[in-house]
């Protein structure tokens, strides 16, 4: 029986992976291992590997890593843990194929350790720039760790091509979050507002702000004047995210919490919404606004507008839905008035998601199981 170690280390990325998880699980000639470390294990973020315990999935290891401290020195320690925790997790699992998703420093971490340990590594979301953050490179390192690699467009299947990978090794599967809409059944408008005690109304948005890791101290001064801005425009109510554990989070998220306590009535924070609750969300808010992947990856697929600011998602493809500005106040206001006009949310129902497609869980699952792996592990230089 061939074992799958799934690695999951936050809240948006068990969220993309459950189906297909679920897939494996259900398979009797695959046996699921799941390892779970980072931001599930942190009371901060909410605790969230127990989300992963209720819905059915047992975690075979748990790798504490995340210090209190969200400095550059904390970020690169919490890595150096992760690494020692991994060596232990894969000595004592010892699975015959790794699925990693994304471009996180614990992702990093796992797929480093398995490179000594000769696991082969099936990699999902490769191919993509986030020219913003220190995400991007970490995401091509992680590339060149793999060995089956499944991208969200043929472009992204090129680029994995294009950094010497070879093609028979590379799927154009198109992205998890969509098949995932698809496959999960969300709430109703009053079952979400009963279930998060706040109410949508007329006009609200959906927020996430992450630190921009490859700028100096910028992240104290973008979401102020996002605030800022959402400070003047007492017509509109807000569901905030918070951000995940990167250098710098810590602001963002006390600035966030001022702001919701000065605002009850129209806005609500939370560590985590889990993956039923914030695509449930998407259904009803009028517009995503933030910096996260998901409002160009998932948000298309709803049909609502994307104000993505800042630099941290440059690079990625985008439908005609997403409207990018500057990190300023006058930017962030002029935008914003722009995606919640009349005219823009009627063009948003007619827009393409260029990472939509159909399957996308189930060809992974298909190739993961099927692939032979006696001769992954030796690669040879694809010359694109």
């Amino acid at each position: 029986m061939r074992k799958i170690c799934v690695v999951t280390g936050s809240r948006a990325e068990y969220g993309l992976l459950s189906r297909l998880m679920k897939l494996i699980q259900e398979d009797t000639e695959l046996e699921l291992q799941i390892i779970v470390t980072n931001m599930h294990l942190s009371p901060e973020f909410g605790l969230t590997y127990k989300e992963i315990e209720e819905d059915g999935f047992r975690i075979d290891k748990k790798v504490q890593m995340l210090l209190a401290s969200d400095t550059a020195n904390a970020t690169a320690k919490s890595v150096g843990l992760a690494t020692i925790g991994f060596a232990d997790a894969y000595q004592d699992l010892q699975p015959d194929l790794l699925l990693v998703l994304g471009d996180r420093y614990e992702i990093l971490a796992a797929v480093t350790t398995a490179l000594f340990f000769k696991i082969p590594v099936s990699h999902i979301h490769g191919g993509e720039i986030t020219e913003g953050a220190y995400d991007d490179a970490i995401r091509h390192a992680i590339t060149k760790m793999s060995h089956l690699h499944f991208t969200s467009t043929n472009e992204y299947r090129n680029r994995v091509i294009q950094l010497g990978e070879e093609p028979n090794r590379v799927f154009n599967v198109g992205a998890l979050g969509i098949d995932n809409i698809k496959h999960l059944r969300l709430l109703s408008k009053e079952d979400l507002e009963d279930n998060l005690g706040f109410q949508i109304g007329q006009k609200c948005l959906l927020v996430t702000f992450h630190p921009v890791t490859l700028e100096n101290d910028t992240a104290e001064e973008q979401i102020h004047n996002l605030l800022l801005v959402l400070e003047n425009m007492p017509d509109l109510n807000i569901i905030f995210t918070f951000p995940n554990s990167d250098t710098h989070g810590h602001i963002i998220i006390k600035l966030i919490n001022n702001f919701v306590n000065k605002n009850k009535k129209r806005s609500i924070a939370f560590s985590s919404l889990g993956k039923v609750r914030y695509l449930s969300a998407l259904q009803y808010v009028s517009a995503v606004v933030g910096n996260s992947s998901s409002g160009i990856i998932e948000a298309p697929s709803f049909g609502i507008p994307t104000l993505n600011i800042g630099s941290r998602q440059k690079g990625r493809l985008r439908a005609n839905t997403v409207v990018d500005c500057e990190p300023t106040f006058d930017d962030i206001k002029m935008k914003l008035v722009l995606i919640l006009s009349q005219e823009f949310k009627e063009s948003c129902q007619k827009s393409y998601n260029p990472y939509e497609k159909k399957g996308t869980a189930s060809e992974i699952h298909s190739v993961i199981k099927f692939f032979q792996l006696d001769r992954l592990i030796n690669k040879s230089f694809y010359n694109f």
